[in-house]
């Protein structure tokens, strides 16, 4: 049970915040979750800063020729989705670790939720160490990307600051 939320949208964009508490601090088992579509621009930017020009990015009919319905989304591109959660809520965060498993294509143009749980935070002098298990979800519901990310949280205080949507 949910009882505590925060929304804010922007365009394509959406934030959500859940926990079973309202003292605005992480705590286990809260889950942060952002919403985004990716488009043809965003790709075309990625590829550029990556180098990754993999015909399978641009061209649908080699898309298709390798067994998908159209071009896809950068794997990695899609993964951002978690240090961008992360960040927008503990500015001065240390993302230092991501287990990564791909689970289903993104096309451009599908709408992408992800979500980022906290599973075990531990005090380290005056940080925090968070485990935290990341997932990316097509539509709301078909798993497409999972694993687990490492962060040193400046603070367990949550913030919601909108210049960073």
């Amino acid at each position: 049970m949910f009882g505590r939320s925060s929304v804010l949208a922007k365009g394509s964009l959406l934030r959500y915040f859940s926990s079973s508490s309202s003292s605005g601090v992480l705590k286990i088992g809260d889950v942060l979750r952002q919403t985004r579509t990716f488009s043809n621009d965003d790709v075309g930017q990625y590829s550029k800063l990556s180098h990754d020009v993999n015909p399978l990015h641009f061209d649908s009919e080699s898309a298709r020729a390798a067994g998908f319905e159209d071009r896809l989304v950068h794997g990695l591109l899609v993964a951002s989705l978690f240090p961008w959660i992360i960040s927008s809520h503990f500015p001065g965060a240390i993302y230092f670790s991501q287990s990564l498993h791909f689970r289903s294509p993104v096309y451009v143009g599908d709408e992408i939720v992800g979500v980022v749980k906290a599973i075990s935070i531990k005090q380290s002098k005056k940080r925090y160490i968070a485990k935290l298990s990341t997932k990316c979800l097509k539509n709301g519901e078909l798993l497409v990307l999972d694993g687990e990310a490492m962060a040193i949280l400046p603070t367990l205080a949550l913030e919601h600051d909108s210049r960073r949507s």
